[in-house]
């Protein structure tokens, strides 16, 4: 049994705290309140250095400082705090970041709101006990033999063939009927490399459709797309030695992953709307008239700073866009604009629960829009890395991943 350590705020009072013990209870771990005394809540002002009113945000800081001094404690820490609150937010990043740089304990932040529920909880849940259990195959740095990986995700379903190390072959293909989706692109990946079904000594699954997909290839790996997804971004831009940062921009919503050695340390998933999403970057390709293959391309031609842009909505966001265009905005400046959009909410909201350190590697489908890249390179002050093959992370790291688990 996994146990995780929570450390939240108003858990309780919003009445989610049943969903939180069940999402865990469902991914086989418990969450445990580590005990602290009267003169560790007092002693924390002078230790983080902040003051705030709330006494469970000063417990919250309490118990981070317990699981410090006394790791065995837990195996994994959940920190959590309503989105309303602002000094909720400020408190959740000073811990997660204690919790980082003074352990190797896994930490999850996250902000509810009274609709959480166990559901939306599971890949986040699932992936935190994943990386305190498999975390010697998470560190994993080749793949041996002959396997697949397949990536079932909300938007496009991808799929690898490796060997010893290699991509021999590869198959794309849009999400349409789950199963259906996968059978081509796994078909695809297998006549590009020469290789027949049968041949192959493992397959590995993720993404959102990874359960049904499992279950139809009898994978010998079946695991949610965030330790996967990092396992192969740092493979691909040769990253697996030191620390990372992961940004994945995806159909549905996106992740930021702070790793350290190829093994995720803290990480997030989410956010407030589906404008920081591909989705809404399909759908600007659409007003414009041009392929989302090709907004990318447009957007290096414009500036954003002269569209203004709602970035927290998919909805008012596209509303901003049109009415830029009913103004004469040139198409190059609504890309550019649009692309800005995604990149500052995933800046605002994700990449203020992880630690950024270099390098920070982008994946995904959506890192080959070239103009996302360059407007997080202009958020971020550093360069941001798009390594080969980008868009197949998932699979990469699926059949990376499972050929572990051939040699035990």
């Amino acid at each position: 049994m996994i146990r995780i350590a929570q450390l939240s705020c108003g858990a309780e009072y919003s009445g989610i705290q049943r969903e939180l013990e069940r999402a865990a209870e469902i991914v086989g771990a418990k969450m445990i309140s580590p005990e602290v005394s009267l003169e560790d809540v007092m002693d924390v002002e002078k230790r983080f250095g902040v003051s705030v009113p709330s006494g469970d945000l000063n417990l919250i800081m309490a118990r981070a400082t317990r699981l410090v001094e006394n790791p065995d404690l837990a195996d994994a820490v959940f920190v959590a705090t309503c989105f309303r609150c602002a000094e909720g937010a400020i408190i959740r990043g000073e811990v997660r970041r204690y919790i980082h740089e003074h352990s190797r304990l896994p930490v999850l932040s996250y902000s509810f709101t009274e609709r959480t529920t166990a559901e939306t909880l599971l890949t986040r849940m699932e992936a935190l006990v994943t990386t305190a259990r498999m975390r010697g195959l998470l560190a994993r740095e080749r793949q041996t033999g002959l396997t697949a990986g397949i990536d079932s995700g909300s938007t496009t379903t991808k799929a690898v063939i490796m060997c010893d190390n290699q991509i021999i072959g590869r198959g794309w293909v849009p999400t349409t009927e789950v199963i259906k989706s996968a059978e081509e692109a796994f078909q695809q990946a297998l006549q590009e490399s020469g290789v027949k079904r049968e041949e192959i000594q493992g397959i590995g699954v993720t993404g959102y459709g990874r359960f049904l997909v499992g279950k139809h290839f009898d994978a010998k790996l079946i695991q949610e797309e965030i330790t996967v997804n990092s396992k192969g971004a740092v493979f691909l831009a040769n990253a697996q030695k030191g620390p990372a940062t992961v940004i994945d921009i995806g159909g549905m919503d996106n992740k930021a992953i702070s790793v350290q050695d190829g093994v995720p340390g803290s990480f997030t998933m989410g956010g407030i709307c589906a404008g920081a999403s591909g989705r809404f970057l399909e759908l600007t390709a659409r007003r414009l008239g041009v392929n989302i293959t090709d907004l990318g391309k447009l957007a290096l031609r414009g500036s954003y700073k002269s569209v203004p842009m709602n970035s927290y909505c998919i909805v008012f966001g596209t509303q901003s866009l049109v009415n830029s265009l009913s103004k004469g905005a040139r198409p190059e400046d609504v890309a550019m604009a649009a692309c800005h959009s995604v990149a500052e909410q995933v800046f605002e909201q994700q990449l203020q629960e992880v630690e950024v350190k270099q390098p920070v590697i982008m994946v995904g489908g959506t890192s080959l829009i070239e103009g996302l890249p360059r407007a997080m390179e202009d958020l971020l002050g550093i360069e941001v890395i798009v390594p080969n093959h980008a868009q197949y992370i998932g699979a990469v790291g699926a059949a990376l991943l499972v050929s572990g688990m051939l040699e035990v």
